[in-house]
């Protein structure tokens, strides 16, 4: 088997070492041969900076690593042309980091051509002088690359550094376009997009490429892609945790499947970060949590602990909003679409449907965002949970309403953000559960339309279904829900296949104070 390129970001290395390498070269073809000027929006994580390094190594003519792959068809000319790539990853949150970041890499540049500054904070000069060197030294047009370049502005937003980041920055990129004879490739990546940078707006041609059905899989594994590239990897994680290929195949794509990136491709795209950990260290975690994708949520959606159940499958966003906007507009469900958090489901000529891609992303969003939910600390509600998972996955259902009686506590009344709101307290308590299920990463449907009725909450637990119809006090409580599920037969459309049903009725305290009890059915 070949090697999986964890975290590896060079194609010259990717390809020299013979580790496993996703051929999407000929869509890199095409891309290169359809104008100047390119903006591409990825999620982190996502394979941006390999593509920015491989557009390097195709545009400096490196025509001996791209032996064997499907561009060898297409290019016949291979000419070497300057490239200037610039990163922005991993830039802190001020305008001198972010200063001291060009300087370094215009100082690489500066010496390479013999260039002097005359002043060392014109950046903008500074960026011209180094274009036209490199243009005159090789008498070839120029290519700038530059990955993950909303970096500086997502770090600085809503911070007094903001503007002065903004004014560094358009400094730079303006020059792109009185430039235009000299550049022969100008390719941009990031995750959000901050229109008032200027060069959207001062670059006309400039093409965002984001939601262009023709590069829906650029970035990201497809299921072929999957089985024709890993197909022995996926074996030997299939053996290493006792299940047939298939079944090993369909944990992956519940698990790490489920991305789109244009209405007009509905392919579904595999998260490569997580997919390749999976297969590399042989289990089904969940890998998002530690890629760094949920560092700026509290920044860029404040109230998502109150209104992360909105953003479950069925959220309606305006087209335009999704397609042509950006962060400053300060629509929540954009940037949740934009980090990866939230992928396409469905469209039409006016807006978009958007939902959790699958069950590693959904689990991790719920999990972070339940201790301040339920106003506990972090650490003792990752224990609580831990039993909690336990207990649903035995059966245990008298184990199962202790602990959910405890994480539920007194959430509904005392937690000021939910007191707040206009809500009647059944429907708090249904929230408030519902993300503490969620957080487990299990399947959950909140008033699953059925025959004869739609239960409060179905809960899939591998083997087992779940059923909590929840009532309040003087509403009849837990019997009165119990007699629900069995007058409107809420168990049997899940009466098939081997599945064991539980289902429960749970009664509340009126005044939002906590679990009272439960019946079972």
């Amino acid at each position: 088997m070949k090697r999986l390129p964890i975290d590896l970001q060079s194609f010259q290395r990717i390809r020299e070492d013979g580790y496993a390498y996703v051929d999407k070269t000929d869509i890199i073809y095409e891309m290169t041969h359809k104008g100047v000027y390119q903006f591409l929006s990825r999620p982190r994580r996502f394979g941006k900076s390999v593509l920015c390094d491989t557009l390097r190594c195709y545009f400096e003519g490196r025509k001996e690593l791209f032996e064997g792959l499907k561009i060898m068809d297409l290019e016949t000319e291979w000419i070497q042309h300057p490239v200037i790539r610039l990163d922005m990853s991993g830039i802190a949150g001020t305008t001198r980091t972010f200063a001291g970041r060009l300087d370094n890499m215009f100082g690489d540049y500066e010496k390479q051509y013999g260039l002097v500054p005359a002043q060392r904070d014109d950046f903008g000069s500074r960026f011209k002088e180094i274009i036209m060197a490199a243009y005159n030294t090789s008498h070839q047009q120029v290519v700038v690359i530059i990955d993950e370049y909303d970096r500086p502005l997502q770090q600085t937003w809503n911070t007094p550094e903001h503007e002065s980041t903004r004014a560094v920055y358009r400094s730079v990129l303006e020059l792109l376009k009185p430039l235009g004879d000299y550049l022969r490739f100008v390719f941009l990546t990031g995750i959000v997009k901050f229109t008032q940078l200027s060069l959207f707006s001062s670059i006309n041609n400039l093409s965002n490429i984001s939601f262009d059905g023709q590069y829906a899989t650029l970035c990201g594994i497809t299921e072929e892609e999957l089985h024709h590239y890993y197909d022995e990897h996926v074996q030997a994680l299939a053996d290493a945790n006792n299940l047939t290929k298939e079944e090993a195949y369909l944990r992956l794509k519940q698990n790490y499947d489920g991305y789109h990136f244009s209405r007009r491709n509905m392919t579904n795209v595999y998260n490569p970060f997580s997919l390749l950990n999976a297969l590399a260290r042989q289990e089904f975690s969940n890998f998002w949590a530690s890629s760094g994708a949920s560092s700026l949520l509290p920044k860029f959606v404040p109230n998502l602990a109150e209104d992360i159940n909105s953003y479950n499958d069925n959220f309606r966003i305006d087209r335009d909003t999704l397609e042509t906007s950006d962060i400053t507009t300060n629509e929540y469900g954009l940037f949740l679409y934009q980090s990866g958090y939230l992928t396409i489901k469905d469209s039409n000529d006016y807006s978009y449907t958007l939902g959790f891609p699958n069950a590693e992303v959904r689990g991790a969003l719920y999990k972070m965002v339940l201790p301040s939910v339920i106003t506990r600390q972090t650490n003792d509600v990752r224990t609580t949970q831990i039993y909690l998972a336990d207990a649903l996955e035995a059966g245990d259902i008298e184990e199962m309403f202790a602990l959910l009686k405890a994480q539920v506590a007194d959430v509904p009344y005392s937690n000021i953000r939910y007191a707040e709101r206009v809500m009647h307290v059944e429907e708090r308590y249904r929230m408030v559960i519902t993300i503490i299920l969620r957080a487990l990463g299990f399947r959950v449907e909140v008033e699953r339309m059925q025959a004869v009725g739609r239960p409060d909450i179905v809960v899939y637990v591998k083997d087992k279904v779940y059923i909590l119809e929840l009532k309040l006090a003087n509403n009849g409580g837990s019997h009165a829900a119990a007699e629900q599920i069995r007058d409107r037969h809420y168990r049997d459309p899940f009466l098939t296949g081997g599945t064991q049903v539980f289902a429960i009725g749970i009664g509340m305290d009126d005044d939002g104070k906590g679990l009272i009890d439960y019946e079972q059915v």
